[in-house]
């Protein structure tokens, strides 16, 4: 019932999304075994799972369907992404910390950040570049900035005040934190372009000579 609705080419659209938010939840899980620091969101979701015995994959879930309960008074509206993001991202990103092993090796630690941030920005750019509706995360930041507040205001608050709610819940925040903050949007800006959808539209049929 969804995919006659969705733009061409339907079924590489449905593979890119599922694709990168799958590689989303592998790139939160190798920030949080390189223990040098997880990405914002996931400090909170860490320090929530700390203080409730649930995991950081289900506080995923949890808070990105609260994410969209605050869409409602900001008016945007969820796409078949919004939805798969809330979902997909949490199981995933718990697969792989069952399946990722943990070291105590500070090499190996820094290579599961470095490819942690990497992959995250190869999957920013699969997933929004699917074009089928924005994470929760992302809405509410449009959403913020469509009442007048500018996009970087947005993202500084709503970020500062999770990292802070979650180090003060007990989640890991730390060099890996500050290196994901600083290298996400150029890498992300590189890989949007390469990783976006183009629109297929039908052809205009030529007009024939009476």
């Amino acid at each position: 019932m969804i995919t006659p609705v969705l733009p061409r080419p339907r079924l590489r659209r449905l593979v890119r999304l599922y694709a990168g938010l799958t590689l989303y939840g592998l790139s939160g899980a190798l920030l949080v075994h390189s223990e040098l620091g997880s990405m914002p969101w996931d400090v909170l979701h860490q320090g929530l799972a700390r203080q409730t015995g649930l995991s950081i994959g289900t506080w995923s879930v949890l808070v990105g369907a609260l994410l969209m309960l605050l869409w409602i008074p900001l008016r945007q509206k969820p796409g078949l992404g919004t939805l798969s993001n809330v979902v997909v991202v949490g199981m995933t990103v718990d697969l792989f910390l069952w399946l990722l092993p943990g070291t105590d090796s500070l090499v190996a630690r820094v290579g599961l950040l470095v490819l942690g941030v990497l992959v995250c920005a190869i999957a920013t750019g699969c997933y929004i570049g699917a074009g089928l509706g924005p994470g929760p995360r992302d809405g509410l930041m449009t959403g913020l900035a469509a009442r007048g507040w500018s996009v970087r205001l947005a993202r500084t608050v709503i970020e500062v005040t999770v990292v802070v709610t979650g180090v003060l819940l007990g989640g890991t925040v730390g060099v890996g934190t500050v290196v994901f903050a600083v290298a996400i949007g150029p890498l992300a800006q590189l890989f949007l372009p390469l990783l976006r959808m183009p629109d297929e539209t039908p052809e205009t049929p030529v007009p024939q000579g009476s």
